[in-house]
């Protein structure tokens, strides 16, 4: 096939071998111009490469620019680092991009939201660089520069301009955290005097906790630092049904890995019944990032159709559908 592109394909634990596999079948049936690389990480593979994020898998990711990533396990507690972290931190993957959407007929507590958290990957609490200072004391240590935070800033900014978002709202403590927040919100009003275009403006996180809880169509761009991403990017998958309704992605300058962004689920893995959507809509995610905008808008239309049509719904919705027969009916609707 004419100008075929590699994509890195990282089944994950849990149910990831299953909702890949779905998700494959609609990129193939989207008769999209990618080949898929194989490569192993996560909770499940440790045993075979004493690490869950081998080296190659890594180097894979660099040679393609670009992977589709099921979710992988990480011991809390203890147990080895995340590999999700792992990733992050070896492929410079420094922005999350999470958009959060209504999903067509998915009856929730709001109606209409569509907002985008993004959050910076590579630094903060969220890094686990922590130590022991004596027993029963632990030191954990918040990093934040004036580089991840205007490079964060300004591709919050740069994402609000090029698809027409209104305004940036920078999300921080620093009230309290004066020098880190507050060096992190300085960035953030440097970048944003650049686009005199785009709304801004500054909100305390547990302030911004509340207000997304009572009217999250008051925002629109969310850029924070990585710890309150973290937070804030599942609390706003709530409000539209749940992790496994909404896509997320991590991008560098030069690569980018889109992944289910929900748990292994353990409990359902190997009963066929998981439901592949958050896949689904990463990897149309993945399609535009490509290039692909005809494919991936195909592909974003075809689950709404089949949500629109308030038949086909995985048990997690309250349905009966098996991870075959929703992915056949994506399929159809395409």
């Amino acid at each position: 096939m004419a100008n075929t592109r590699t994509v890195t394909v990282i089944n994950g634990d849990g149910i990831g071998p299953e909702v890949m596999a779905a998700t494959i079948r609609v990129l193939e049936a989207l008769k999209v111009p990618l080949e898929f690389e194989h490569k192993d990480a996560g909770a499940e593979v440790v045993a075979k490469y004493g690490t869950n994020l081998p080296h190659e898998t890594v180097e894979a990711v660099l040679r393609s620019g670009v992977a589709l990533k099921g979710p992988t396990g990480t011991v809390v507690g203890g147990g080895l680092a995340s590999a999700n972290v792992g990733l992050r931190k070896r492929l410079d993957l420094y922005s999350s991009l999470r958009p959060v959407r209504s999903v067509p007929s998915i009856k929730t507590r709001y109606e209409n939201v569509d907002l985008v958290v993004v959050r910076e990957n590579t630094e903060s609490l969220y890094t686990g660089l922590e130590h022991i200072i004596v027993p029963g004391v632990v030191e954990s240590l918040k990093i934040i520069t004036e580089k991840a935070s205007t490079r964060i800033a300004r591709f919050a900014f740069e994402y609000a301009r090029k698809n027409g978002r209104k305004k940036v709202t920078s999300v921080h403590k620093a009230n309290i955290m004066k020098l880190s927040d507050g060096l992190f919100l300085d960035c953030t009003r440097k970048v944003g005097r650049e686009y005199p275009e785009i709304q801004y403006e500054e909100v305390i996180i547990d302030n911004m906790c509340m207000q997304l809880v009572k009217d999250p169509s008051r925002y629109d761009v969310l850029v924070m630092e990585n710890l309150y991403g973290d937070i804030v990017s599942d609390l706003c998958a709530g409000m539209v049904g749940g992790l496994g309704l909404v896509p997320g992605a991590n991008i560098g300058e030069r690569t980018a890995v889109f992944e289910a962004v929900h748990g292994t689920a353990p409990d359902i893995a190997g009963k066929g019944v998981a439901n592949p959507t958050a896949l689904m809509m990463s990897a149309a995610m993945m399609l535009e990032w490509l290039e692909l905008r005809e494919e991936s808008k195909r592909l974003q239309d075809a689950l709404n159709t089949v949500y629109g049509g308030n038949q086909v719904r995985t048990g997690d919705l309250g349905g009966s559908a098996t991870t075959r027969e929703f992915t056949d009916a994506v399929i159809a609707a395409l």
